[in-house]
């Protein structure tokens, strides 16, 4: 991403926003759960969105839920999925955007392969789940809480 992009970002994303409420009865987004062999999970932060996240985004016009994360997975994260990644849930994100879901998968087996370079990712990494990075967003924090700490699983992200 180029770095006139990252400045306009603030005023961008809005206005993508905006025209996706004109244009979209609802969104859907993906985000993936995986863990390395020590059992610390991929988190990334964005260089547009402030905090930790799990890798995910979009599911493009055309693509399936499932091809939408494995994509995401390997773009954002350098995971490379081996078989279906296991659905974990539906979740509302009406606070970020009215009408906007994400659907949540966990990878159970995968292999490296090269991220994506394109200025998306400002960091990404695995951390242990009592040594989160400090920023990781509150949405990311309840889903790792309902899989990994047996937490009620919520409607909203």
């Amino acid at each position: 991403m180029s770095s006139w992009r990252i400045r306009l970002e603030p005023v961008i994303t809005p206005v993508f926003r905006a025209w996706w409420r004109i244009s979209r009865g609802v969104t859907l987004g993906v985000r993936g759960v995986a863990r390395d062999e020590a059992g610390r999970v991929l988190l990334v932060r964005h260089t547009y969105a402030k905090g930790w996240h799990l890798p995910g985004g979009g599911v493009e016009s055309g693509e399936t839920a499932p091809e939408a994360i494995v994509r995401e997975m390997a773009e954002e994260g350098g995971v490379d999925a081996i078989g279906s990644p296991t659905l974990i849930g539906f979740f509302a994100n009406h606070a970020n955007f009215p009408n906007d879901h994400i659907a949540l998968y966990l990878f159970e087996a995968w292999r490296p392969c090269p991220p994506r370079v394109d200025n998306e990712i400002a960091e990404r990494g695995f951390f242990s789940l009592d040594a989160l990075p400090e920023g990781v967003t509150r949405g990311t924090q309840r889903r790792l809480d309902e899989v990994y700490k047996g937490a009620a699983l919520s409607a909203d992200w």
